[in-house]
Order: C-alpha cells, then sequence, then structure tokens
C-alpha cells in the first residue's frame, strides 16, 4: 500500500489516501506519478504526493517502531495530516507551527521550543505523540499506553 497526500494549491494538505499497491505499479515497480494519475482519475485532482507513514522527522521506523537499519525508505521528513505543508523546496511535509516562537528543525522539518531540546530519537518502547505545550513538556506513550515525559535527560514515566 501507498500514501498519496492530497494538496491544495498553496501546498497544504487536504487529506490522505490509501492506493494498493497494483495502481501505482510502472514495470512491475512502484512509480509516484503512476499513483497520482490514478487518484487524478477517481477524483478529478491532480495535486498528489507520495508519503511515507513510517516516517518521522526524516527518520523510517520499523512497524514495531524501532528504527530502521536502512534509512532509504525515509520519505519527505514526515507522514502528513490534514494543514500539514508540502515544501517543494525541502522536499518534506511540515506541520503547522504550534508556536509563534518555535523554530523549524530543518533535518526533522519539525517545529521545536528553542528554549526546550528535543528528545532523542525514541526507543523500541515509546512512540512519540506530541509536545504538550500547557506542560512544556514533550510527552509520549509506552507500550502499556502509560504517559512518559522527557525530563531534559531521559524518558520519565508520568506519575
Amino acid at each position: 500500500m501507498a500514501h498519496y497526500a492530497k494538496l491544495s494549491e498553496e501546498n497544504v494538505v487536504l487529506n490522505v489516501e490509501v492506493v494498493a499497491d497494483e495502481d501505482c505499479m510502472l514495470n512491475g515497480v512502484e512509480d509516484e506519478e503512476t499513483g497520482r494519475a490514478f487518484l487524478e482519475s477517481i477524483h478529478g485532482w491532480s495535486l498528489w504526493k507520495k508519503c511515507s507513514y513510517n516516517t518521522y522527522g526524516g527518520v523510517y521506523y520499523n512497524q514495531d517502531k524501532s528504527v530502521a537499519s536502512n534509512q532509504e525508505k525515509s520519505f519527505r521528513k514526515n507522514f502528513p495530516s490534514v494543514g500539514y505543508t508540502y515544501d517543494s523546496t525541502k522536499d518534506a511535509f511540515i506541520p503547522p507551527q504550534s508556536n509563534n516562537s518555535w523554530t523549524l528543525d530543518e533535518s526533522s522539518c519539525l517545529w521545536v521550543d528553542p528554549n526546550i531540546p528535543s528528545p532523542p530519537a525514541l526507543t523500541d518502547s515509546l512512540d512519540l505523540i506530541h509536545y504538550n505545550s500547557s506542560q512544556s513538556r514533550w510527552q509520549a506513550l509506552d507500550d502499556e499506553d502509560r504517559i512518559n515525559y522527557w525530563n531534559g535527560e531521559a524518558w520519565v514515566l508520568d506519575s
């Protein structure tokens, strides 16, 4: 299965669609333009960009949430949601800016608070959720769906 982001004329993500492998193949090889043309034939909309479901912050993750040893599948920095922007210069999907004082991390294409360091790559047992601006901290869920937060040095279970 391949994923494609439907873009507005301003490159804002309007929707994300799943395309069956056979609908984006050209001579037995997955081809972005073939998938885009397939979606245009169904929806009558021509602005589509392929995206990677398992890519976040420029890192490709395996299905078990571990960092993949082969990063060749890392594609367009982030899997988009509605409201993300596609930046053609960076060839990346960028989430909406959460706070006007935040800056764009060029390597991950994620917005970061310049006063609070971002956590390092997640461990196999954590899944990044979001930056909680009301508590000024990064939060992640563990395998038991418990909230953990980054204390600046390590992930800590929220008590």
